[in-house]
C-alpha cells in the first residue's frame, strides 16, 4: 500500500537524520561532497541506470583502476551531453510555460508585448513614467509558475534601483509600461528573462517566471 507523501517524506527525513547521528564530522563532510557533487551534475537529470555509470566512473578513478572509456575520447563528449541535456530540459519547460502565458494573457486588463511578456496591472500608478534607460527603485517578488519564491526585495526588506537597461528585456519593457505609485504583475516567457540557460540552480532552462513589481521612484538617468 502506498503511503500518504507526508508521510514518506517523514520517514525519509528520519532516516536521514538517523544516517547523519551515526556519521563522524569526516563523514558528513565527505557526504557533503556527494551533495555538491549532485548540485553540479544536476543539468545532465541522470536516471537510476545512468547514475550507476557515473559512480563506477568516479569509483575506478579513485582507484586508480584501469578506464573503460578512452577519456581523450569522452572526456571531451561531456560538455555536448551537457547542452543537450539542457537544452531537453529547456524545450520541456518551456511548453509548460505556455499555459501560464496564455492564463496571465486571459487576465483583465493584460497586455502581451511583442517581445511575448504579459503585463497586467494591479494598481495604477500616477507619477512619472520611467524611459528604457533610467534608474528606477522598485520592491518586488520573483516566483516560478509553482509558485516557487526565487527572489525578493520584500523579504530583504530593501527596495531594489538599478537602469532599465541593465536588466532582463521582460524587466526593461515592463517596467517602462508603469507608473510610479504603480503595481504590475509581469509573466515572462523565458526568451524575455534567462533563456535556455537558466540561472544558477534556482532558474531552471526555459522558465517562464512571475513578477510583482512595485513602482517606487525614477532615480534619473
Amino acid at each position: 500500500m502506498k503511503k500518504p507523501l507526508i508521510l514518506a517524506l517523514g520517514l525519509a527525513l528520519v532516516g536521514t537524520s538517523a544516517l547523519a547521528a551515526d556519521m563522524t564530522e569526516d563523514q558528513k563532510t565527505l557526504y557533503a561532497i556527494g551533495q555538491l557533487v549532485a548540485r553540479q551534475t544536476a543539468v545532465f537529470n541522470l536516471s537510476a541506470q545512468e547514475l550507476e555509470a557515473v559512480q563506477q566512473g568516479w569509483r575506478d578513478a579513485t582507484t586508480g583502476a584501469a578506464s573503460a572509456v578512452d577519456m581523450e575520447v569522452y572526456g571531451q563528449k561531456v560538455n555536448e551531453l551537457a547542452q543537450a541535456r539542457r537544452a531537453a530540459a529547456a524545450k520541456v519547460t518551456a511548453e509548460k510555460g505556455k499555459a501560464v502565458l496564455a492564463d496571465a494573457a486571459a487576465q483583465k486588463g493584460a497586455v502581451k508585448a511583442a517581445s511575448g511578456f504579459v503585463y497586467v496591472p494591479l494598481t495604477e500608478g500616477t507619477g512619472a513614467q520611467p524611459g528604457g534607460s533610467d534608474v528606477v527603485k522598485v520592491n518586488y517578488r520573483g516566483t516560478l509558475p509553482d509558485g516557487t519564491e526565487f527572489d525578493s526585495s520584500y523579504s530583504r526588506n530593501e527596495p531594489t534601483t538599478f537602469p532599465l537597461d541593465g536588466v532582463i528585456k521582460c524587466w526593461t519593457e515592463g517596467v517602462a509600461m508603469m507608473k510610479v505609485g504603480g503595481k504590475a504583475r509581469l509573466t515572462c516567457p523565458a526568451e524575455t528573462a534567462y533563456g535556455d540557460r537558466g540561472a544558477g540552480r534556482v532558474i531552471p532552462p526555459g522558465a517562464t517566471l512571475i513578477f510583482e513589481v512595485e513602482l517606487l521612484e525614477v532615480v534619473g538617468k
